[in-house]
């Protein structure tokens, strides 16, 4: 299944993801595509919201994973300083992503491919101008 949104503001691109993460059910991994600064984070942070998450999200570039608590675990992911997808290897990461209990939004997951599983959500999010941005949400 595939849904196509168009947003004109981070509060639209937000409130798309707020009724997104209100459908997942636990086990989803969510890949977030999109250049740097197209809205991945911000649409984590509705994501979360969905999710009936009160924390504050911020995106994980240096520490690589946060991880919320609402109606389901987040596991926030951001590999864009991941070279070697044997490293988040190593570092265990790639176990969230079989957690029925959570959810796992990861950004910049064509750093780390082969160590997703099969099935993923795509959520691509493209700067169609300064503040409008086209968001494909694919099942």
């Amino acid at each position: 299944m595939k849904q196509q949104f168009v947003t004109n503001s981070v509060e639209q691109t937000e409130q798309i993801a707020i009724e997104f993460g209100k459908t997942l059910c636990g086990g989803e991994v969510v890949l977030l595509c999109g250049e740097m600064g197209a809205g991945k984070t911000h649409f984590v942070k509705g994501l979360a919201k969905g999710l009936d998450i009160a924390d504050t999200v911020t995106s994980p570039t240096f520490a690589l994973h946060n991880q919320y608590v609402g109606r389901l675990v987040l596991n926030h992911f951001d590999f864009y300083r991941v070279d070697d997808p044997a490293e988040a290897e190593m570092l265990g990461l790639d176990e969230f992503f079989y957690d029925k209990g959570g959810v796992s939004a990861i950004e910049w997951s064509q750093n780390i491919s082969y160590l997703l599983p099969k099935n993923c959500i795509s959520v691509t999010i493209g700067k169609l101008t300064e503040n409008s941005r086209q968001i494909t949400i694919e099942r």
